[in-house]
């Protein structure tokens, strides 16, 4: 059987469910590259090394060549440190947490 990275089909469920996608804040998007492209060209897009707001949609590239390959969302961000709840991460829902401006974060998508 195929296995789905599913990290971004979280990330837009939760949105759903807060009605972003109906109101046109979030896309709809199973492809982290996609999910970057959309909220680029729409003006949402902060690059990594600042500190994000909670609700924030956090993209990573996990092996620098600058293509995101996993998302999630911030919880919060205090203390140069940011928290997340990601889907996907070790095949389940769980919260981590990042270094501001670690090489890891390619950066974030906002909605607000």
């Amino acid at each position: 059987s195929q296995r789905e990275e599913w990290c971004a089909c979280f990330v837009s469920w939760c949105a759903d469910q807060c009605g972003l996608i109906e109101r046109g804040a979030v896309p709809k998007f199973a492809s982290c590259p996609a999910g970057v492209e959309w909220f680029r060209s729409n003006g949402k897009w902060k690059e990594n090394g600042c500190s994000p707001a909670a609700g924030a949609i956090i993209f990573f590239d996990w092996n620098g060549d600058g293509v995101s390959d996993h998302v999630g969302i911030v919880e919060k961000c205090e203390n140069g440190k940011v928290y997340t709840v990601e889907g996907n991460s070790n095949d389940r829902v769980q919260k981590s947490i990042y270094i501001v401006g670690t090489d890891l974060i390619l950066g974030y998508g906002l909605f607000n």
